[in-house]
């Protein structure tokens, strides 16, 4: 995301041949505003480059992170506004990225509308919540990831979210049963309560957003959105501490600003320890819920972040909008990509995207307008598709196709309709969303016809299947 590749789809910035929502709501009028994290534009500690932060792409007001991660108490690239700031004592990243929201939508005038993008980093690692959230999750998880897993799967089925004929996918192989020896089940256990603890703060804090709207009597006419960016992550902290210099131990003065993503010591001077070495929760401990409790997060779906099966790239999107759609409460299961989210907010603003915007052309819309799917009825698209990490998938209809990365293979595009002949996974979305059962052999023509439209896309966009690094 902000690593250069030397490719205009990998420069590692925000082009200036697209344009952010917000700066796509300006030409309808919109009053614009974000609280949270960037992670779209390089992070520099000295002169940074501000072309690409909030302010300079559309946003009137901006309190956040421009890195992508970083402790919650503490986290380095704090902005207010346009400059670096510390943060102030009690900070926590969850409530204060909160209050700032509930700020601008307090202080906003009536007389225009408004776009917010409030970026939570919870439940991004560190694991990190106050003691007292934490306490109300202890003992909850204790019967284990295996029981969790079970337990969500049969409550899906209830609610109807999971059909009964997908099945649930087998534990990870890298998974231990619980019912085995495992020497640190505690430590196991407190990182999940942690993290269902930063749920539940923020949890809250969309609470208070929804209330600063009430009481503005906005909430009826307010489009809401509430989805994550991924499936669950399995990623656990690696840290290779150098041998720190004498004033790396000092604790940080008032005002002076974090510009580490793992600091040597907390601000109060307790040294900072990663994964099994700490304690998830307070400031010192740094610490990922794994591979372990990220399997059971994604019941009942295999893999994780970085992968596009299911258990990478299906999340949950939540739409409140009393005025603008009539039922309550119901599912609607049309497949739709986080670019949609650009083509409905045109699409509400009363605006068209523009063709052009400061001088540089725009390149055009990949996304599909939900509002038809908000009344119960279809969207018209061809495809959805993906590549992350030259993990690649394209979605038609009911059918999905999917190739995991090599790990030992840079494609260039003078070599990339080799693609053809790599591995394919195929599934039949409706009968087995949970994909386990690859029926690529048997429908080779399928197989042969959406690989070369996931090619044609990949070609139009500048995709790279596994980039140089």
């Amino acid at each position: 995301m902000v690593n250069d590749r030397g490719t205009p789809a990998f420069q590692g910035d925000l082009s200036d041949k697209a344009v952010t929502i917000a700066e796509a709501l300006k030409g309808a009028g919109y009053s614009t505003y974000m609280s949270g994290k960037w992670h779209v534009t390089p992070y520099k500690v000295e002169n940074p480059d501000k072309k690409n932060w909030p302010r300079q792409r559309g946003f009137d007001r901006f309190f956040g992170m421009i890195s992508g991660a970083g402790s919650l108490y503490d986290p380095r690239s704090l902005t207010n506004e346009n400059e670096y700031v510390a943060p102030r004592e009690g900070f926590y990243c969850t409530t204060d990225f909160t209050n700032y929201g509930v700020q601008y939508i307090e202080e906003h005038s009536s007389e225009n509308p408004f776009f917010l993008y409030l970026a939570y980093t919870a439940a991004h690692w560190p694991m990190h919540a106050p003691a007292e959230a934490i306490a109300k999750y202890k003992g909850y998880y204790d019967e284990g990831w295996d029981a969790l897993r079970q337990q969500r799967y049969e409550r899906m089925k209830e609610m109807g979210l999971v059909k009964p004929t997908w099945a649930l996918t087998p534990r990870d192989s890298f998974v231990a049963p619980w019912s085995d020896t495992i020497a640190d089940k505690a430590w196991e256990l407190a990182n999940m309560e942690v993290y269902a603890a930063m749920v539940e703060e923020m949890d809250k804090g969309i609470g208070q957003i929804v209330a600063s709207l009430e009481r503005k009597g906005e909430l009826e006419n307010t489009l809401i959105f509430f989805l994550q960016d991924n499936g669950a992550c399995a990623e656990e902290l690696q840290w290779v501490k150098a041998q720190p210099d004498e004033k790396d131990l000092i604790p940080m003065q008032p005002g002076e600003l974090q510009t580490l993503m793992v600091p040597i010591i907390t601000r109060d001077g307790k040294p900072i320890k990663v994964m099994k070495e700490a304690w998830p929760g307070p400031p010192e401990g740094y610490t990922a819920y794994g591979l372990n409790w990220a399997n059971a997060s994604n019941t009942p779906f295999r893999e994780y972040k970085h992968w596009v099966h299911e258990g990478g790239i299906s999340t949950p999107l939540i739409v409140h909008w009393p005025a603008g759609i009539s039922e309550k409460g119901v599912f609607r299961n049309t497949p739709a990509h986080l670019v949609d989210i650009m083509a409905t907010c045109i699409a509400v603003g009363g605006n068209e995207y523009p063709s052009t915007y400061n001088g540089q052309s725009i390149q055009p819309m990949e996304g599909k307008s939900l509002l038809p799917v908000f009344a119960d009825d279809e969207l018209d698209r061809e495809a959805i598709y993906w590549e992350h990490e030259g993990n690649r998938a394209v979605r038609m209809g009911k059918w999905k196709l999917i190739s995991k990365a090599s790990k030992k293979k840079s494609f260039l595009w003078d070599k990339v309709d080799e693609l053809a002949l790599s591995d394919w996974e195929l599934y039949d979305m409706e009968k087995d969303r949970t994909e386990t059962q690859n029926i690529a052999a048997t429908q080779p023509d399928l197989v042969a016809k959406m690989a070369d439209m996931w090619l044609v896309w990949g070609k139009r966009t500048g995709i790279v299947p596994r980039p140089p690094r």
